[in-house]
């Protein structure tokens, strides 16, 4: 990890909707308080049960938010992707501890805040402790939806969706799988072996074109019908159910 305050000096953190009903004043004590960071792939920012003194903003990269099961089989909880806050609600707990493993999925670059400095400007702005409080209620709600989509349908509607999503949010029919396919296997709650044939299947019906990580979707309308069947809205899951910066980690 390699500390780049030149990464903080440079941001506007008034065009994030986190902070962007502080002052300048207010903008100001927050970079004072926040650091910059450089990470390489694979790197550990925290682990499970690590005390939570801070939230970050994703600058550049991906960065995997993960636990581990009983047997070992990692779990992709999350994958946060530049523009993206994360887990800043920890720090409403009287003891936070961070409850995933936080991993660089290849080089990235981020600012971390101090969760006490922040919480007290909290107290000042009652327009930005609604905002946090609203993004909670937000991501609540995508979780239980999430939850719907994990447990209630098939994996062939939750690949069908995401690459829906993909193609919402990318707003192209071309665009590459930013994320390594075990990890988003295991985002979707599927085995990389189920990930990989459900791509061939769509490939085979001329739904998809797939080289390497390369995407190009062919049929969008038959991609969508695989996800509606399934009861997959086709954003719950990908980056296109994201909305701006208000994807966070509740804990």
């Amino acid at each position: 990890m390699t500390p780049d305050r030149r990464l903080v000096d440079s941001i506007d953190l008034q065009s994030t909707y986190l902070f962007s009903q502080l002052s300048e004043e207010q903008l100001a004590r927050v970079k004072k308080y926040s650091s910059g960071m450089r990470v390489d792939d694979g790197e550990v920012l925290f682990e499970v049960g690590d005390k939570a003194s801070r939230f970050f903003l994703v600058l550049e990269g991906q960065i995997k938010l993960s636990r581990l099961s009983l047997n070992g089989n990692e779990k992709v909880i999350e994958v946060v992707s530049p523009g993206h806050t994360f887990a800043e609600a920890l720090m409403f707990l009287e003891k936070p501890s961070y409850p995933v493993r936080c991993v660089a999925l290849g080089k990235a670059a981020l600012i971390a805040f101090e969760n006490e400095q922040f919480l007290q400007l909290l107290h000042e702005s009652t327009e930005t402790c609604f905002r946090v409080m609203g993004d909670m209620s937000l991501r609540l709600r995508h979780l239980i939806k999430e939850i719907d989509d994990l447990t209630l349908q098939s994996a062939t509607g939750r690949v069908a969706g995401y690459l829906c999503g993909m193609l919402i949010f990318k707003g192209q029919e071309r665009f590459n799988l930013e994320t390594p396919k075990g990890v988003l296997a295991s985002r979707l709650s599927v085995k990389p072996e189920t990930f990989s044939r459900i791509l061939h299947g769509f490939i085979d019906q001329g739904l998809v074109r797939v080289k390497g990580g390369h995407i190009e979707v062919l049929n969008a309308d038959g991609l969508r019908k695989h996800a509606e069947s399934a009861g997959i809205c086709g954003q719950t899951l990908s980056p296109g159910g994201k909305s701006g910066l208000e994807v966070k980690l509740d804990g």
